[in-house]
């Protein structure tokens, strides 16, 4: 009975270690990136469009993603674009 327990609590401690933990700590990274957005910084959405913040207003996003094209974004569908800094 107690090793069965034992098993059970390190079944846990290895899902909260490899999978909740990991991703709590990228929801955490994303939420700061969102709150510290600012004009003329380069985004993706998570429809996977690409483009330059233009304007923030009360969760609202403005992204020009051509010249002239601006779209409308709740923050939360905004994500950070990798630079080739980061790919090396």
């Amino acid at each position: 009975m107690g090793s069965s327990i034992l098993m059970f609590v390190l079944i846990i401690a290895i899902f909260y270690f490899f999978m909740i933990r990991p991703q709590q700590k990228r929801q955490k990274e994303i939420e700061n990136f969102r709150n510290g957005l600012q004009i003329g910084q380069e985004v993706v959405t998570s429809g996977g469009i690409y483009g330059k913040v233009k304007a923030i207003d009360n969760g609202i996003v403005s992204v020009e993603v051509a010249h002239g094209v601006v779209i409308r974004f709740d923050k939360s569908a905004i994500y950070a674009v990798g630079t080739t800094q980061e790919a090396k």
